[in-house]
Formats: C-alpha cells, sequence, structure tokens
C-alpha cells in the first residue's frame, strides 16, 4: 500500500456505493463546494461484478 500525506480540515470515513457504471461515497452536507480528495485504503469487493 503507498502512503500519502494530504493536508486538510477534516477526514471522513465512507463506503464507495454502486450507482450507474460508477460509485459515490457520501459526505457531509457542510462540505458542499469544498475540494475534496478520495483516497481508496482497502480493495473492492471481488464479488461484484462491476470493474
Amino acid at each position: 500500500m503507498d502512503r500519502f500525506d494530504i493536508e486538510g480540515h477534516e477526514v471522513h470515513d465512507g463506503e464507495a456505493k454502486p450507482t450507474g457504471n460508477g460509485a459515490y461515497v457520501l459526505v457531509p452536507k457542510r462540505w458542499l463546494g469544498a475540494d475534496v480528495k478520495v483516497v481508496r485504503v482497502s480493495e473492492p469487493d471481488t464479488d461484484s461484478d462491476d470493474e
């Protein structure tokens, strides 16, 4: 696993949920309009048909 140093204000743990041909992660509404970075910290489920 790679290590990334990211400076920021808050951390939010979430799970990627399927939608159409992609996925989404919900963040708090107060983050609207903010720049956000998403880092995958585990391997995706291998049971999924999507890549």
